[in-house]
């Protein structure tokens, strides 16, 4: 059987080369800023596989842009400050584990961001989710790469992918209107999500956080 390759690549990268002529010429006789790309997707949607081709193009002729990624998951909190989170929140199972908004490092993300849009000499961190048997940590700041450093032509496209890169929080009262739409849903029995299994204060509290995220997007 042949393989199969779910390549998204064809249908995007006209679309997103387009957008980054187009940031460039409002730039026209000064620099531009960085180019930011937020990419997102479930798992198995195919992003790794879109952002390898992606970021080969770019950085390839006639093309020549230094480009740098950077996933969300690479921003999780480390491990203690995880455990600190989950202690805090013992009843909430959304973060008791990595994953959902409020588990990520939102001050170094933003350090991290300011740094590659002045283009100034960058770490871009690593997370190892093998250590502490799977529950993960962030790796030795040792194996981060370094962009930007000097003598070294500037990252002009920064791709920053993740499940959750560009959501939006809700506001308080249409959070609460579907969390009850599903769980009348979940009581007729025709419902297949995961949102009538958590109580209104966890889910909350994970809308809360995503709040803080709205600057990165940004």
């Amino acid at each position: 059987m042949p393989e199969i390759l779910d390549d998204k690549s064809e249908h995007c990268i006209p679309f997103i080369l387009a957008r980054l002529k187009a940031h460039r010429e409002a730039y026209e006789g000064s620099t531009p800023p960085p180019f930011f790309l937020g990419l997102n997707g479930v798992q198995g949607a195919g992003k790794t596989t879109l952002v390898s081709t992606l970021c080969n193009t770019l950085r390839s002729p006639p093309h020549n842009l230094p480009t740098v990624v950077l996933s969300i998951d690479d921003l999780y909190l480390p491990h203690d400050a995880q455990v600190t989170l989950a202690q805090t929140h013992p009843l909430n199972p959304l973060v008791q584990h990595r994953g959902q908004p409020s588990t990520h490092d939102l001050p170094l993300a933003l350090t991290v961001f300011d740094a590659l849009k002045n283009r100034k000499p960058t770490k871009i961190p690593v997370y190892d989710k093998s250590a502490f048997s799977g529950q993960g940590d962030r790796a030795d700041e040792s194996t981060w790469e370094e962009v930007n450093k000097p003598g070294e032509a500037p990252i002009e496209v920064v791709v920053f992918e993740g499940w959750c890169v560009g959501f939006r929080p809700l506001g308080d009262e249409a959070l609460k209107a579907k969390w009850e739409d599903a769980k009348k849903a979940a009581e007729g029995g025709d419902y297949q999500g995961q949102l009538a299994r958590h109580k209104l204060e966890d889910l909350i509290l994970v809308n809360e956080a995503l709040k803080g995220y709205d600057e990165l997007t940004e």
